[in-house]
């Protein structure tokens, strides 16, 4: 038979469970929000290095088209 005693014991054994349990879930909680933070400033720091970068291979492509042109033109114009 379990006396009242060890009835409220379980129960108060459950009640700190839960209260550790919630600290950890919070905790997570903000541990995510952190990722989510961080996450959006990667986000943002890749879009502006490649949008900084679109310029090289067309400067190498106008550079190029220059150079055929330039061979090109002396041998046109005999």
């Amino acid at each position: 038979m379990i006396t009242a005693t060890q009835m409220y014991e379980e129960v108060r054994r459950v009640g700190d469970g839960l209260i550790r349990l919630e600290a950890k879930l919070d905790a997570l909680g903000a541990a995510d929000r952190d990722v989510d933070t961080r996450l959006a400033d990667h986000e943002g720091r890749l879009r502006r290095l490649e949008a900084g970068r679109w310029p090289l291979p067309a400067v190498g492509a106008l550079t190029g088209i220059a150079g055929l042109i330039a061979g090109v033109a002396p041998l046109i114009s005999r």
